[in-house]
């Protein structure tokens, strides 16, 4: 909210003639009062309301209500980018609580279950709903998705994240180690990744070495961590 100047600091005020005109679509799947509460008053007190549309599913709402709370999303956002020309952020969570009434209404519905319940067609289903981001032609406006999950028992495996893995294209790994050790941001750097980065970086936009600085401290920090574990062991 910051960078995109929505935030009313003491100098100035809600930048509605920003150059880059930003808006924010905020989806939340299966979060309790007091989670929707937090992020409501979150985006009151830094100023940025004026430029949020709220899309709030409680977990005593209807499952169904959770499977079209990011698809009523994607679209507000599509008509934000698309006919106001806006370049928008949206924000889905948590896809862990849409996977899950995906899997109670394909239950319901006697369908054949996939891996731990889950229905087979769920990558396609989540893939309709990931891959509804970016630039149309002709169009000014943008659409950048950051859908938000939880690993069930931190297992990086589970059908959840490992399908979303598969199709989107980055993810940032925060851990609960981590966090535990009071390391902010807890990002675990290693299953962290970005297949675009090699298009925002370099000569021109960050700089020259970005490439190889980057690689060379990536390696590093792999040997430490494989010498960290055989420590363990031995």
């Amino acid at each position: 909210c910051r960078q995109a100047g929505l935030v009313k600091l003491p100098s100035k005020g809600v930048l509605d003639d920003h150059k880059d005109n930003f808006a924010i679509v905020f989806a939340a799947m299966g979060v309790n009062m007091e989670t929707a509460r937090f992020f409501k008053q979150d985006f009151e007190e830094n100023g940025s309301m004026e430029n949020v549309c709220l899309f709030l599913n409680l977990a005593n709402d209807p499952t169904i209500e959770r499977i079209i709370t990011p698809r009523l999303a994607l679209t507000t956002a599509e008509y934000l980018a698309y006919q106001c020309e806006k370049h928008v952020l949206i924000i889905l969570t948590d896809m862990s609580s849409y996977a899950e009434a995906l899997r109670e209404v394909s239950a319901a519905r006697e369908e054949v279950p996939g891996r731990r319940g889950f229905p087979g067609y769920m990558y396609t289903d989540l893939a309709t709903i990931y891959e509804r981001a970016g630039r149309v032609e002709g169009r000014q406006g943008s659409i950048t998705q950051i859908p938000i999950l939880t690993m069930p028992n931190d297992d990086i495996t589970h059908p959840i994240p490992d399908l979303t893995g598969y199709i989107t294209e980055g993810q940032i790994y925060v851990e609960r180690q981590l966090h535990n050790r009071q390391i902010y941001p807890p990002i675990n750097v290693l299953p962290s990744l970005s297949r675009l980065m090699k298009s925002a970086i370099g000569e021109g936009m960050t700089r020259k070495d970005h490439s190889d600085v980057s690689n060379q401290l990536y390696a590093c920090y792999a040997i430490a961590k494989d010498l960290q574990a055989m420590k363990a062991v031995v």
